[in-house]
C-alpha cells in the first residue's frame, strides 16, 4: 500500500485531526489511557484506521468510512486486555482497504449492507443483524458498502492490549 496520493493522506490526516479535536472538546474528561487509546486509534502506526479508497491505487475516488470511538474497558477476567468498541459508518460506496488487527475483532452490522473479505475466503455480504469475526492478525482484504444510495453502519468490538491499543496493523 505504498501508492497513497499526497492529497489523500493529507485529507485523511486532517479528518482524523478534526475528529480528535471534536471528540476531545465534546467528551467528558478522560483518564490518560483513554486519551492514549484515541491517539493510537487515529494514527495507528501513521495511517488512518480505515482509509478512503481514494487513497488507494486503482480503487478510484470513493468515500471514506467514518470511525467513532465509543468505549474502552478493561476485561476483569483477562488481565492485561481490554475490549474497545467503535462504530464505523460506511457512506454509499465507501471502502476500507487491506489491513490487519493485532487482536480478535467481532463486527455487528446495524444498518445497511457491508461487503467484507478476509484473506483466503470469498467476499461476503453482511446485512443488519449479521456478524463476522476476524481472528488476530488475519488479513482483512477489504470492507465496503456496495449500495450507491444508502449508508451502512457497524459496531466493531476489539480485544486490545492494556491501555486500549493498538487497533491496526497496516498492510
Amino acid at each position: 500500500m505504498n501508492a497513497f496520493s499526497l492529497h489523500g493522506r493529507r485529507g485523511a490526516g486532517l479528518a482524523a485531526l478534526l475528529l480528535a479535536a471534536s471528540w476531545m472538546l465534546l467528551a467528558p474528561a478522560a483518564p490518560r489511557s483513554a486519551v492514549q487509546w484515541f491517539g493510537d486509534l487515529c494514527t495507528s502506526l501513521g495511517r488512518p484506521m480505515f482509509a478512503s479508497a481514494a487513497t488507494t491505487a486503482g480503487a478510484g475516488a470513493r468515500p471514506a468510512t467514518i470511525v467513532k470511538p465509543l468505549s474502552c474497558e478493561p476485561l476483569p477476567n483477562v488481565p492485561g486486555k481490554n475490549v474497545t468498541t467503535v462504530s464505523v459508518e460506511f457512506p454509499p460506496l465507501a471502502y476500507s482497504p487491506a489491513h490487519r488487527h493485532p487482536g480478535s475483532v467481532t463486527a455487528v452490522v446495524i444498518e445497511g449492507t457491508v461487503r467484507s473479505q478476509l484473506g483466503g475466503t470469498p467476499a461476503q455480504d453482511y446485512r443488519a443483524g449479521q456478524t463476522f469475526f476476524e481472528p488476530p492478525g488475519t488479513l482483512h482484504v477489504f470492507a465496503e458498502n456496495p449500495d450507491p444510495v444508502r449508508s451502512a453502519k457497524l459496531l466493531a468490538f476489539f480485544v486490545t492490549d492494556e491501555n486500549c491499543g493498538p487497533l491496526l496493523i497496516p498492510e
